[in-house]
């Protein structure tokens, strides 16, 4: 375990910590429980395939902004997914974003009583997308009511409409809305997870579950790794940046 991975995180909220003292056993813990899920046959990886797209998840203001509710830091995941999203573009492959669909007439579910978010109309805005982002209008935006990026949408058709066999997944959060996003997609699509470009408010949260996904559902790989790969990409066939043709 080095010293850096024993860092705090450089996002999150800082009263979802962990621990000091926990954090260096704790992701020890976990690399041990990699190697001994190696042993057992599972967190092989499923590599690239040939026609990839690029999706950005939840990095909206509601998120960003750390004055908001559930909002956090979450400069340095906004800055990886940027650099990963600029290697996509020069990569002319497909990029998709997402947000949540709010619309305050919705009618409450039961799970609106394990989040009581405080909302009121009007306040749609929160959910644009980070200006950071400087998003295109060639980029289909999903706007979705639940944590996956496939459930109640047709992003699934689209991927297949493109051809595409490989999603490279960033955003936020590991826990909930890119780990779900996942576990949808690994059946169809070979997954990539930018390690640096996904992350959430909660430390311990995003550790386990960013473990998870590495075992089961995705390849986690540094996202100078992926940048490279895009890179290369760019010399290839896929030139077309219309979501129509690819």
């Amino acid at each position: 375990m080095t010293t850096r991975a024993r860092r705090r995180p450089s996002f999150g909220s800082p009263d979802l910590r962990l621990p000091d003292d926990l954090r260096g056993p704790l992701l020890q813990h976990l690399a041990d429980l990699r190697q001994r899920y190696l042993q057992r046959g599972w967190g092989g990886s499923t590599g690239f395939g040939q026609r990839p797209a690029l999706l950005v998840i939840d990095l909206a203001l509601f998120w960003t902004d750390a004055q908001q509710q559930i909002g956090s830091s979450l400069d340095s995941v906004l800055h990886a997914a940027r650099r990963v999203l600029r290697a996509a573009r020069k990569a002319k492959i497909p990029v998709f974003f997402s947000t949540y669909d709010y619309d305050p007439a919705e009618p409450p579910s039961p799970h609106s009583r394990k989040l009581k978010l405080a909302l009121k109309p009007g306040d749609q805005d929160l959910f644009k997308l980070d200006p950071r982002l400087k998003h295109r209008p060639g980029e289909k935006v999903i706007r979705k009511k639940y944590a996956s990026c496939f459930k109640g949408t047709n992003f699934h058709e689209m991927l297949a409409a493109l051809g595409v066999d490989t999603l490279i997944v960033t955003g936020i959060s590991t826990s909930h809305c890119v780990y779900a996003t996942c576990r949808d997609a690994t059946d169809s699509f070979h997954v990539i997870v930018p390690r640096e470009a996904v992350g959430e408010r909660c430390e311990l949260m995003h550790e386990v579950f960013l473990h998870d996904i590495g075992m089961d559902l995705a390849d986690v790989l540094p996202a100078e790794e992926v940048i490279a790969y895009l890179a290369r990409r760019r010399v290839g066939k896929c030139t077309r940046t219309s979501l129509h043709a690819y």
